[in-house]
């Protein structure tokens, strides 16, 4: 929740045409975290990448975003 909204106004303050969230080494993973990547996917319709950790890739799937174009899970 601490970072969650540092990494959004980051990723919506710089202009870009694909950025990729690696999110590899992050270990907790919460509400706020789910809806600033999704505000990032808004911002960035089909060319957002998500590198997830472990944990980060369980929660997105017990939350139904797994599905999303923007989730990498390789």
């Amino acid at each position: 929740m601490a970072t969650a909204d540092t990494m959004l106004q980051t990723a919506l303050r710089e202009p870009a045409r694909r950025l990729t969230l690696d999110l590899r080494a992050v270990t907790f993973f919460d509400s706020a975290a789910i809806h600033a990547v999704v505000r990032v996917a808004e911002r960035f319709p089909g060319t957002l990448a998500v590198l997830p950790s472990r944990q980060v890739r369980r929660v997105l799937e017990i939350s139904g975003l797994a599905s999303q174009d923007w989730f990498d899970p390789s």
